[in-house]
């Protein structure tokens, strides 16, 4: 799997796990082929998860947050209106965008960015436009809210 294959893979699912089971697609798995059990660091094709992995995290096309049960969870743009219609729906913290920096150290550190301070303006106005209902029919079938609150 390539990083173009990844970005598609995640247009096409909507949502995807980078590496956790859940109720959604996985990247990991998918690039490996087969369920890895374990931490994919140890996956004879961890190289090529990480690769795609990092293409995903760096693209602007995908929200990089912590969606599904607290893990890392990527979300195509397509998706970004529902996410906004639907945000108090989801436990608080859950659409903040996370991002990976490097320090003058040379090290990695983890940003966190609330929402809704990530969203470009185009997406709050397409929110806007939908309905609650639209907006929830937009998600994966699992993830979506029961009812409007």
């Amino acid at each position: 799997m390539t990083a173009r294959d990844a970005l598609a893979f995640v247009k096409t699912n909507g949502v995807v796990l980078e590496s956790a089971r859940g109720p959604v697609p996985n990247l990991a798995a998918r690039v490996a082929g087969e369920p890895i059990k374990g931490s994919w660091w140890a996956h004879q094709k961890a190289a090529q998860i990480f690769h795609c992995s990092r293409a995903l995290r760096d693209s602007r096309e995908i929200l990089v947050c912590r969606l599904v049960e607290g893990k890392v969870t990527y979300v195509h743009r397509r998706l970004w209106p529902a996410l906004v219609k639907l945000h108090q729906q989801f436990a608080a913290g859950r659409l903040s965008a996370i991002r990976e920096v490097h320090t003058a150290q040379g090290k990695h550190e983890t940003i966190t960015i609330a929402f809704p301070e990530w969203v470009p303006k185009e997406i709050v106005t397409k929110a806007a436009c939908l309905t609650f209902t639209e907006a929830a029919e937009m998600l994966p079938l699992k993830l979506r809210p029961k009812r409007q609150h």
